[in-house]
């Protein structure tokens, strides 16, 4: 069994732009090599928005050296960026963002969330690369809720999404450079189920609702995480009512990690370069108008 190292409360939210309240569950400064190769986990909302005649969002802006993982629960999203790619992405999909060696990107409220208005609950995950791959060209994965295998747990705890990685021979569409699990757990009231994840790759587990007995021994409520060993490859949870938590898990890179703002390297050269290169125009920019499918 994995042992559990900690269990952390998040913050207080902070606003990303004017469109997403986030909390921030933890980022490579605060977690460092425990959650690699994960640099960063933000669960913005729940949120009611009004309608509105503009839409909400971040606009314009870099990133290099990592992956951005958005996994939407409620509301909508569009997105558009440097490589010409561009989307729209509601509950139950996801959008996985290559940023490789270079891109620029804008994420806001879609057009229809905008006008209607609603709740909105989305996650967004930073995946690191491996030193051979930061510099890889950007790409742009839209998994659709219906692409994504929803696995039964046994005994009727549960469900299991895998979004990447593995589970039971159940393959998560998400193509990755290293290996990782990425799992959305419901878990029913009452029930517990064990899952099996490789000796030596590390476990987070990130809880967006509910109450969750870990190994047994401690609870974790919503917007916790719970910090695990690598040592071992088994974690059992217990829903002491309705939960939905995701599971991260996966080999460590064990690079040194250097980041700045947007960017994400090994080394200060790396930063220099990368805002060097962002400041002559080399990431590209956002075309004017892209179809979103």
């Amino acid at each position: 069994m994995k042992q559990i190292l900690g269990i952390y409360s998040s913050p207080r939210s902070h606003w990303v732009g004017n469109g997403f309240p986030v909390r921030s569950l933890f980022t490579y400064d605060s977690h460092g090599g425990h959650v690699s190769p994960f640099l960063l986990f933000d669960y913005a909302g729940p949120m009611a928005f009004k309608p509105a005649k503009n839409q909400r969002g971040v606009g314009q802006h870099p990133h290099r050296g990592f992956e951005t993982v958005t996994i939407v629960y409620q509301g909508e999203l569009e997105h558009r960026d440097s490589t010409g790619s561009g989307g729209r992405i509601g509950p139950g999909d996801v959008q996985w963002m290559t940023a490789g060696g270079g891109i620029v990107h804008e994420e806001f409220h879609s057009e229809a969330f905008t006008r209607d208005g609603g709740m909105l609950e989305m996650v967004q995950l930073w995946v690191n690369l491996p030193a051979k791959d930061k510099l890889t060209a950007p790409r742009y994965q839209t998994l659709l809720d219906g692409a994504i295998p929803n696995v039964a747990l046994p005994d009727e705890a549960g469900s299991l999404r895998v979004i990447a990685g593995d589970y039971l021979g159940h393959r998560g569409p998400a193509q990755t450079f290293t290996p990782v699990n990425v799992w959305d757990v419901r878990l029913k009231s009452g029930r517990s189920t064990e899952l099996s994840l490789a000796e030596g790759h590390t476990l987070a587990l990130a809880v967006l609702h509910g109450t969750v007995l870990v190994n047994g021994e401690q609870v974790a409520r919503e917007a916790d995480l719970v910090m695990l060993a690598r040592e071992g490859s088994t974690v059992t949870l217990e829903a002491n009512n309705d939960v939905t938590l995701l599971v991260l898990s996966g080999e460590p890179i064990d690079e040194p990690i250097v980041g700045y703002g947007p960017f994400v390297m090994n080394s200060q050269a790396e930063i220099a370069q990368a805002i060097e290169d962002f400041n002559a125009g080399r990431f590209g920019q956002v075309p004017v108008e892209i179809a979103l499918s």
